[in-house]
């Protein structure tokens, strides 16, 4: 059985800074192949594009996940934003209330490669968010199951329920009608245990995840929630007894609790502490459960992108130019200034994220002439480290030297799909948040082209695995052909961007040799 784990915001730094703490199943999977500067490679460091690569070996611009949400101004509704996980077809949906759905995954993931070599393949897919689940499960799924917000739900079209999800469920809703107390502090955490000023009398750094009864945002950002997939996660494997039929089967869990912990307090404060702890004490429960099970499995562990801590932070701890977007940076602005230029009406410019769109209503004639002078007007603000215009992003091959030494423009052009990305793509300068106001919702994101979010590690283990460490850079999109290579599946070269990585620390390559019984 293969077990693909995802750490939403697991970044190569919290890796290395708590390594040494680790005594459950991240300790374990230290003891495997280790990759301590995996990359997710490409510009557009969110969750849907970077669990895109996981389970597909291709970058953005080939999964067609450029971002969490772009811009179809083409689309009938007046809602011209598109999530990466809807159907935006449906009657009614909007990018915020909206049909989960694959259609915007424009290639296969490795469960499907499974089930189409082998029928009798079970995929199963698990997560706290419903883009990871579906970006690793794909579009041939047995069971996916993910967190809506009140309840583990599925997608429609989808087989019927598991036997095991009914109780999974009502044991869930018991949980989750009790309040849940505030976690002890470990001794390892105390020195983060600090309050940080964020401005407006609120601080971070020192939430110990005391939850009210019902209260399913903090059940959401707590430990709690990476519990619950991997209760789920146990369920689904007993009950379809996977690993224990006649094909290889796998799972791929997304593990969503970091990131909103890094969302909601920042990477480097208590409450990071003790949720990578916790993280790490329930998978060892997890991979002791499947031992004690006889079940023959090879797990991977990696991260969709990686995190900064919030700003406030940084400038205590020796990082002075830390610092938030402001009014220096106003797009809308710099689309009015344009339009009053060249006498054009309407917003001229539509900004979503760091991508950068001009208005269809701009005569076609003129939209090249638009973004060139858009692009002038955004770098002169002192929060812009560079601006690429698509068209010419677009027209570059895609980079094949190691992924620590691509440029920023190599960077852009991995995530980036014509039609689908932006006129513009925007660079913020380093140690920037694109986050204004701390008060009102998250005090810290991911997102940049800098390698704070693009590094990840990259873990294999299974039993009797020979440990060793690469510490130079690899590549997200290199788990698929590697784990392909342990199972004896094809996977033609032309269809990905990732290279088979060999695991054998002897003299042997299972890259050249395949080793089906590895993964059984």
């Amino acid at each position: 059985m293969i077990v693909a784990i995802s750490v939403d915001q697991f970044s190569a730094d919290l890796f290395s800074e708590y390594r040494q703490h680790f005594t459950g199943g991240l300790r374990r999977l230290s003891e495997g192949v280790v990759f301590p500067s995996g990359y997710q490679s490409h510009a557009a460091t969110e969750t849907c594009p970077g669990h895109s690569t996981i389970l597909t070996g291709s970058r953005p611009y080939r999964t067609g996940i450029v971002a969490n949400d772009w811009i179809d101004q083409s689309v009938a509704r007046a809602d011209k934003t598109i999530y990466c996980a809807e159907d935006e077809t449906v009657p009614g949906s909007t990018s915020r209330s909206y049909t989960v759905s694959a259609k915007h995954l424009l290639v296969p993931t490795l469960g499907e490669r499974m089930k189409n070599a082998d029928p009798a393949t079970r995929v199963v897919s698990v997560a706290g968010k419903d883009r990871a689940a579906v970006m690793m499960g794909g579009h041939k799924v047995d069971q996916l199951w993910f967190w809506n917000g009140k309840d583990y739900v599925t997608i429609a079209g989808q087989p019927a329920p598991d036997a095991a999800i009914a109780p999974f469920r009502s044991a869930l809703a018991a949980r989750l009608a009790q309040p849940q107390p505030a976690l002890p502090v470990p001794g390892v955490c105390a020195s983060r245990d600090r309050p940080i000023p964020i401005g407006d009398g609120k601080t971070v750094g020192t939430w110990r995840f005391g939850r009210p009864a019902g209260d399913t945002t903090k059940f959401r950002a707590s430990p709690e929630i990476d519990d619950a997939n991997l209760t789920l996660a146990e369920s689904l494997i007993d009950s379809m007894q996977l690993g224990r039929g006649p094909a290889t089967d796998i799972i791929s869990i997304g593990e969503s609790a970091t990131d909103y912990v890094g969302h909601a307090f920042g990477t480097e404060g208590v409450e990071m502490c003790i949720q990578l702890l916790a993280l790490d004490k329930r998978l060892g429960q997890f991979f002791d459960r499947l031992d004690k099970a006889g079940i023959d499995y090879v797990v991977v562990l990696t991260a969709d992108h990686g995190g900064h801590d919030l700003p406030e932070r940084n400038r205590i701890h020796a990082a002075p130019d830390a610092q938030r977007v402001d009014n220096r940076l106003d797009v809308k602005a710099v689309g009015a200034q344009i339009g009053r230029e060249l006498k054009l009406d309407g917003p001229v410019l539509i900004p979503a994220g760091g991508d950068v769109y001009v208005d269809r209503a701009v005569p076609q004639k003129m939209r090249a002439k638009v973004a060139r002078r858009a692009a002038d007007l955004i770098r002169q603000s002192p929060l812009v480290e560079n601006v690429f215009v698509g068209a010419d992003i677009a027209k570059l091959p895609q980079p094949t030297s190691p992924p620590e030494t691509w440029s920023f423009t190599e960077r852009a052009r991995a995530s980036y799909l014509p039609g689908r990305s932006g006129d513009l793509i925007v660079a913020l300068k380093e140690r920037v948040t694109p986050i204004a106001d701390p008060t009102r919702g998250y005090v810290a994101t991911h997102g940049s082209f800098w390698n704070y979010d693009r590094r990840v590690p990259i873990l294999f283990w299974w039993k009797g695995v020979q440990n060793f460490e690469q510490p130079l850079g690899v590549e997200t999109v290199d788990i698929l052909p590697t784990l392909a290579s342990l199972i004896g599946l094809p996977v033609p070269a032309g269809e990905i961007d990732g290279r088979c990585l060999d695991l054998d620390a002897s003299a042997g390559d299972n890259c050249a040799v395949a080793a089906p019984e590895a993964a059984r």
